[in-house]
């Protein structure tokens, strides 16, 4: 995968773009699902020049049949990220916490909405503090941008569509929560617990560390391949609410599959209608 392709980029050469004469546009994506929020972490210290935008109210919809984190209006996100200072064409980075799962879900939404430019800092603000590059309080004034939000430019999987591939017998649906979730064994956030009958179980820690690092892509082929991902067939993935998923298309993008699907209203927006099926078990 060339640089250009790359959705990661590491702390250096970031710092190093940084100091360029047309350095991305930075934005902090900390967030915790039981919070605090992570405008506070933000507050206490930041990549210079980085925004925060809000996961939750700005970068998704507002919970409801959709799921806990749905798509967002599209006129709305366009307004957060030109307020954010994001430009038609011009780099974005995007970081979180470390673990790696909400700046995929925005890496995703921004991509989704047509911005290609877009790339993940791998290992998060953590990596940023490790590697002894600077931090600032110092709120930013950035310039408004002119980006268009362009639905569509990532695959969106909806409840239809992530049941047939459940049970297509050419394809995958992916649900990457922890097995004892996915078995109905306990459920901690939705009201119904199990999974989505023919989705296959591959848990996050199966293609990401705990630092939000990703292992090689050959590495992620193989792991994919042993959860049934062939190299032709459909494939996608759902989580609680499509923010940890969002992370499994990410890994997949990097395996090689930019083709892969989210379904965004996940595990949330499934049990929303009770009519729904739901196997337990493994």
């Amino acid at each position: 995968m060339s640089d250009a392709e790359n959705p990661l980029v590491e702390a250096d050469r970031l710092a190093a773009e940084l100091r360029s004469a047309a350095p991305p546009t930075l934005l902090d994506v900390r967030w915790r699902l039981a919070g605090p929020p992570g405008r506070d972490d933000y507050a206490a210290g930041h990549l210079p020049g980085a925004v925060f935008v809000d996961l939750d109210a700005e970068l998704c919809g507002p919970p409801g049949a959709a799921g806990r984190h749905p798509l967002p209006d599209p006129d709305a996100l366009q307004a957060a990220l030109r307020a954010a200072g994001v430009r038609a064409g011009h780099p974005v980075v995007v970081y979180d916490g470390g673990d790696g799962m909400a700046a995929a879900r925005a890496w995703w939404t921004l991509r989704w909405a047509g911005h290609r430019p877009v790339r993940l800092l791998h290992g998060g603000f953590p990596a940023w503090v490790a590697a002894g590059l600077p931090v600032s309080t110092d709120p930013p004034a950035p310039t408004p941008g002119d980006v268009t939000v362009r639905p569509g430019g990532l695959p969106v999987l909806d409840a239809g569509s992530a049941a047939a591939l459940a049970a297509a017998g050419d394809g995958v649906l992916l649900d990457v929560r922890a097995a004892a979730r996915y078995r109905g064994e306990n459920e901690p956030v939705d009201p119904v617990a199990g999974h989505v009958p023919g989705a296959v179980n591959l848990p996050a820690a199966g293609y990401v560390g705990p630092d939000g690092r990703f292992p090689s892509a050959a590495a992620l082929r193989e792991r994919f391949a042993a959860a049934g991902v062939a190299d032709a067939a459909p494939v996608g993935a759902y989580c609680g609410s499509g923010v940890t998923a969002a992370q499994a298309v990410l890994a997949l993008h990097l395996a090689g599959r930019p083709d892969a699907a989210l379904y965004v209203g996940s595990w949330s927006g499934w049990v929303a209608d009770p009519s729904r099926p739901v196997a337990t078990g493994g």
